[in-house]
């Protein structure tokens, strides 16, 4: 995939009863305040009508195409249309619609690949109302890396990355519970994801020479194995791999003291074992301002780093931020893969 500064990004709707068309509408009548990047929203033209007349917005709507987004932009709401198969109510969630939320997020991804858009930025989805109409994925980056998957013979590893102004952190397991995480964190797995974030670092972040800095799974890192042998059996062997390979990656540390300030001026991204060992200090130092993005795959994707607030839709209060970051980024990255010729 190529990436061309000139095309627009590819925007899902997310679930529809969410904040996600807030946040979009938010980020278009603010386009020249904010220097939105020009997007393309994948998703249902009514439901953009009927949120910005409940926030008291005018916002003038164009069903087009990504080849029109460019000139239209700075005057309407460009909508690549996929429509809700039931009425959609702010805060209330909807299996019927679940084929619109998965079919813009397929669009998205198609357009982005076809290089229509140059990068793929999705609005948040409820794995639990996708779950009640079928939905198989754990979450939005498994359902990314299948649909990367179709037409080739491997699917993709998918590499979730927290990004913010403060850090960087990767989870190597992601949506499984605690309890599965010693035995889910293979050698294998969390060498892959650090081969990955180090690769993506580089091509699309424009760092040189990455610095990975690995948590270890148990407190003290296990503490010489008083306190768990993942970390020595292996955690430290992959990093002792991935250094013999040139890659600069130090640990296993002691998760407890990697995010402070001053440990945090050592690397360039925090490698974490579990889900929340990455998050919660993500989220903690960025919440408003980080950035989901997706490595490993053949296209661009970043997120806001929230979920649906169901219950502030329609309300008005939503922040914005958070998207207006994922879109910011997205076209940041595309800009850097466009400047390596589009690797």
């Amino acid at each position: 995939m190529t990436s061309d500064l000139s095309l627009p990004l590819a925007l899902s709707m997310g679930d529809p009863a969410g904040i996600g068309p807030d946040l979009s509408i938010a980020a278009w009548l603010n386009r020249k305040t904010w220097q939105t990047p020009a997007f393309l929203f994948i998703g249902d033209p009514q439901v953009i009508r009927d949120r910005a007349a409940l926030l008291g917005h005018e916002v003038s709507i164009r069903e087009t195409d990504a080849t029109e987004v460019a000139g239209l932009f700075p005057d309407v709401f460009p909508v690549c249309p996929v429509r809700c198969d039931a009425s959609v109510v702010p805060g209330l969630a909807d299996p019927r619609n679940a084929r619109a939320i998965t079919g813009a997020i397929e669009m998205a991804v198609a357009l982005t690949l076809s290089g229509e858009t140059s990068a793929v930025v999705t609005n948040p989805i409820a794995k639990s109302v996708l779950y009640d109409a079928g939905f198989r994925f754990p979450g939005h980056t498994e359902f990314l890396a299948s649909l990367a998957a179709r037409g080739s013979e491997a699917t993709p590893l998918p590499v979730m990355m927290l990004a913010g102004p403060k850090l960087r952190a990767v989870p190597v397991t992601i949506h499984i519970p605690l309890k599965d995480v010693p035995t889910q964190m293979s050698a294998d797995l969390i060498y892959e994801t650090c081969a990955i974030t180090a690769r993506e670092l580089r091509t699309r972040f424009g760092i040189a020479k990455p610095r990975l800095a690995v948590a270890g799974l148990n407190p003290h890192a296990g503490e010489g194995g008083a306190l768990g042998l993942e970390d020595d059996a292996i955690i430290r062997p992959v990093i002792a791999q991935l250094c013999a390979e040139g890659i600069d990656a130090v640990g296993p540390l002691p998760a407890d003291t990697m995010f402070h300030d001053r440990a945090r001026a050592t690397y360039d991204v925090a490698i974490c074992m579990y889900h929340d060992q990455a998050l919660i200090p993500a989220k903690a130092l960025g919440f408003d301002d980080s950035v989901n993005v997706t490595l490993g795959l053949p296209f661009i994707r970043t997120s806001p780093d929230h979920g649906t607030a169901f219950s502030l839709a329609g309300k008005g209060i939503a922040r914005a931020d958070s998207l207006l970051a994922a879109l910011r980024m997205a076209q940041e990255l595309a800009g850097n893969v466009a400047a390596q010729g589009g690797r």
